[in-house]
């Protein structure tokens, strides 16, 4: 199987995921991370498809990858996550762990390789998963900015009137 048919397929659902949880959410913050998650996803998905369009596509095939493992699961898939997430204040945390896994996901085929091309391909869109994971991180962080502030030494002898 090719592994980028692989991921591109795994960023679409996972866009879709994050857009219905964004729709049915309550917490506007949850809203506001799910929908800047789902667009994060969608650029993912973008820099797949250029990845996979300058690669040979020889390179990118995996015996060892299973059209079952190119299905994005969420990580509580046996109960319904979204309710649960819907007011969830730690539904970040759950993103994460999903993102880590997809990391995990190609470094195990890689170290399964055959070849050193399909390993340097499963390689590279590990390296990107973790870039996407960077940037989820971030996301958080633009997210939750508000709620967090950093009191200065520097202006604590200023009296407040």
């Amino acid at each position: 199987m090719n592994v980028f048919d692989c991921a591109i397929k795994m960023e679409e659902e996972a866009r879709i995921y994050y857009e219905k949880l964004a729709a049915t959410v309550t917490v506007p913050e949850l809203k506001e991370l799910f929908t800047i998650l789902a667009a994060a996803e969608q650029e993912h998905y973008d820099a797949l498809v250029k990845m996979k369009q300058s690669i040979n596509p020889q390179k990118a095939q995996s015996k060892a990858l299973q059209e079952a493992a190119c299905v994005f699961k969420p990580l509580l898939a046996k109960r319904d996550l979204m309710a649960e997430l819907k007011e969830d204040p730690d539904a970040y945390q759950h993103v994460v762990k999903e993102e880590e896994k997809g990391i995990k996901l190609y470094e195990e085929l890689a170290n399964q390789a055959k070849d050193e091309e399909t390993r340097g391909v499963l390689l590279m869109i590990a390296d990107e998963e973790r870039k996407h994971l960077s940037i989820v991180e971030n996301i958080y962080s633009f997210v939750e900015s508000p709620k967090n502030f950093l009191a200065w030494g520097e202006f604590s002898n200023l009296k407040e009137y």
